[in-house]
């Protein structure tokens, strides 16, 4: 199902993002403003093919109903396969004295978390991300955004179910680390450097129980104050840190 991105705001942050697309629709008898001529300069560079179109057929289009006579359709986001990934942690474990982090969401729901978290990610040298194929958040135009573009320079791949490839990851020498809040240890004392697949749960369910029950270890944040936890992205972040903080003082 093709994604629209609607409104002068909304299409100039993509571009400038590098969402990629496919076209940019132009309501006929649009009259510029600088936003507007900035938008269709930049689009004409990158070598997107505009469309003028009836306003009615924006109407069509638009959910919110505030296209301001221009939208973008976006091209669909290239998975990967599992392999890929799996293949990519093992060159970067060859590079990097053994270690390499997978990052496993399990039913992850909002595309800005997930693109937070790919943006983390990123920054540390995962070798990529897994997601659901069903009921879960895919990359879309707010991962992007929330990603800074990240997403466009790591890995992503749906599986069909997550308890079966995170086995598959331990056949493959990969110690497999679940954050939760209920975890005795803290991430500080477990042995989080290495070839190593972190799990982080979802919004408000946190880790699936098959999901604990297949990790070989679950740790927990320390906390020194009263709020109950940091949110998905924020605490993914801070243990992919510490994956590698661990990693470095091994070298």
């Amino acid at each position: 199902m093709a994604e629209f991105i609607e409104g002068k705001r909304p299409v100039s942050e993509a571009l400038r993002m590098g969402v990629p697309v496919k076209r940019m629709y132009v309501a006929e008898g649009m009259k510029g403003d600088k936003v507007f001529d900035d938008i269709t300069k930049r689009a004409h560079k990158m070598g997107i093919s505009i469309k003028q179109v009836k306003r009615h057929e924006l109407d069509e289009r638009s959910e919110r109903g505030s296209h301001q006579g221009i939208m973008l359709e976006a091209e669909s986001y290239s998975y990967v396969n599992g392999q890929a990934i799996i293949d990519e942690a093992h060159r970067r474990a060859e590079d990097n004295n053994g270690s390499a982090l997978i990052v496993i969401l399990d039913h992850i729901t909002d595309a800005g978390n997930l693109g937070a978290i790919a943006r983390s990610a990123e920054i540390v040298g995962a070798a990529g991300i897994i997601i659901p194929n069903k009921r879960s958040a895919r990359v879309t135009a707010a991962t992007y955004k929330s990603s800074a573009g990240a997403i466009s320079h790591i890995k992503v791949a749906q599986v069909s179910n997550i308890a079966q490839f995170i086995e598959r990851l331990k056949k493959e020498n990969f110690w497999v680390a679940g954050a939760s809040e209920q975890a005795k240890q803290c991430i500080w004392d477990a042995p989080m450097a290495g070839k190593l697949a972190l799990v982080m749960g979802s919004e408000g369910e946190g880790l699936a129980r098959l999901t604990q029950e297949r990790c070989d270890f679950l740790v927990a944040l320390p906390q020194a104050g009263e709020v109950g936890s940091l949110n998905v992205a924020q605490a993914a972040t801070a243990c992919m840190y510490e994956w590698m903080r661990q990693t470095r003082a091994q070298i």
